[in-house]
């Protein structure tokens, strides 16, 4: 792939973001191929070092604030007729309460994967305080007079769920993060591609 072939490739598939942004990506890695190619590189060597479209794609959406997106998606790109006005007021009682819920349906999605998360954690908070409590009911009846195996076995027993639990939720934190980076990742370049597509 020669270099305007790339940066035209580039550009199509980045409409959707800001005239500006887009303008100073395509100038950039238009640089970059240059400096490569300055320096005894051929195009299509410069451009592999890249690493290809897509991947310039996912980096930049990962870059771009979703909040830049959606402002750029938003922005109205003529003069809105009379008559278009005057639809967008009358749906008002409609197409508004349909937007809330989309966003409270989304917002709560989201919240139920974290309480997932939350969740583990209470039960690993819940077997280090069972496995303290049974501990500390073991030595009282043992300061008693009374040797209370059952309540020194629970307290191991806890104790050690509490190892295994505290794994289990660093890995699910983990896997639950990466999971809200790609569902982001996904949302920025809908709204990439929903700009190639309309322009």
């Amino acid at each position: 792939m020669k270099k305007e072939e790339f940066l035209t490739e580039l550009r199509t598939r980045l409409v959707g973001l800001p005239k500006d942004d887009l303008d100073d990506r395509i100038i950039f890695y238009s640089e970059m191929i240059d400096d490569r190619v300055d320096e005894g590189k051929s195009e299509e060597e410069a451009i592999k070092e890249l690493g290809g479209v897509d991947h310039i794609v996912n980096e930049i959406a990962k870059e771009t604030p979703l909040v830049k997106l959606v402002k750029e998606k938003v922005a109205p790109k003529r003069q809105l007729a009379a008559w278009e006005i005057i639809l967008i007021v009358l749906g008002f009682p409609i197409w508004l309460p349909l937007l809330i819920v989309a966003a409270v349906l989304i917002l709560v999605f989201y919240l139920l994967i974290w309480i997932f998360v939350i969740v583990f954690y209470i039960i690993e908070v819940s077997f280090i305080v069972a496995s303290v409590g049974l501990l500390v009911a073991f030595f009282m009846y043992l300061f008693g007079g009374q040797f209370n195996l059952m309540m020194l076995g629970g307290s191991i027993c806890c104790a050690g769920l509490a190892i295994l639990f505290f794994f289990a939720c660093i890995g699910i934190t983990k896997a639950t993060l990466s999971l809200s980076k790609v569902i982001m990742l996904g949302i920025k370049r809908a709204f990439i591609k929903k700009g190639r597509n309309e322009k």
